[in-house]
């Protein structure tokens, strides 16, 4: 099986059966944005990773930066005042997480535009940018080979993407056991990733790195909220979430998103192939 179409697979089989979904009006695909406004405030006064370095090496010249699933710019906001960043275009389906990446670039003093929609859909609506990057995105991507391809045709330099090693939501497999007694999928990985770009004839470089530990919550309750309606649990069910949370060993005073990207990463880079220099 090719491994674009392995990877659509994959990640199909993460689709929640419906006799769960039935029994809560909430949604179980909750966007924290709480949690990417706080990961964007802790890189931008706080670079690190070997996404950050990436990047910033292939800005030794000034230039222009391309954020694609920008939310409020934990990827390509860091960047600024560490290197010659000219110009931010930041894309998103959220409209909320775009107003926050556009208050945070303008503190900054960063020129920036936005672009709102899903990529490769809005994509001819996005300037070329010497470097692209992608921060924790691609496991929400079926159809794989336009996604990338566009991501490269829109660099002049260098893309730059960032993936969790394992498919984030793995970390909540064992409480959806624990209170469905459903087993849930266990890829696509980084590696599945890493063959499809090799079916692509892309030739990345690769880097395997760990976030430090952060809390990415204002409190525990937070993730407890979140994680609950990840679970298609109802609010009465909050203690019995805490509960289990504390089983994993889950700091409450640092508490985690558990589902966004964790903590074991990859970073994923090559060259660009726009023609647009």
């Amino acid at each position: 099986m090719p491994a674009t179409t392995e990877w659509a697979e994959s990640l199909r089989r993460w689709a929640i059966p419906e006799e769960f979904t039935r029994r809560t009006a909430e949604t179980p695909w909750v966007l924290p944005r709480q949690m990417f406004a706080r990961r964007a405030d802790a890189l931008i006064a706080e670079p690190s990773g070997a996404t950050f370095t990436e990047a910033r090496a292939a800005l030794t010249e000034p230039g222009t930066v391309l954020d694609v699933g920008v939310a409020a710019g934990a990827t390509s906001l860091p960047l600024a005042g560490r290197a010659p960043v000219e110009h931010v275009t930041g894309v998103d389906t959220d409209a909320e997480l775009l107003s926050a990446f556009e208050r945070r670039a303008a503190a900054l003093g960063v020129p920036c535009r936005v672009v709102r929609g899903t990529w490769p859909r809005v994509a001819g609506q996005a300037e070329v940018a010497d470097v692209v990057v992608c921060g924790n995105v691609v496991y929400n991507v079926a159809d794989v080979e336009p996604f990338v391809r566009a991501l490269a045709a829109h660099a002049r330099r260098r893309v730059v993407v960032e993936l969790a090693a394992a498919h984030p939501l793995t970390e909540l497999n064992e409480l959806w056991w624990r209170f469905h007694r459903l087993r849930r999928p266990d890829g696509p990985t980084a590696e599945d990733f890493l063959r499809v770009l090799e079916q692509l004839g892309i030739r990345a470089e690769v880097t395997r790195w760990r976030r430090p530990a952060r809390a990415e919550y204002a409190t525990a309750g937070e993730l407890v909220d979140v994680t609950r309606r990840r679970l298609c649990l109802p609010p009465e069910r909050a203690g019995d979430v805490e509960a289990a949370l504390a089983g994993l060993g889950v700091d409450p005073a640092m508490p985690p998103d558990l589902g966004s990207s964790g903590r074991d990463l990859v970073t994923v880079s090559w060259a660009g192939s726009s023609r647009d220099r």
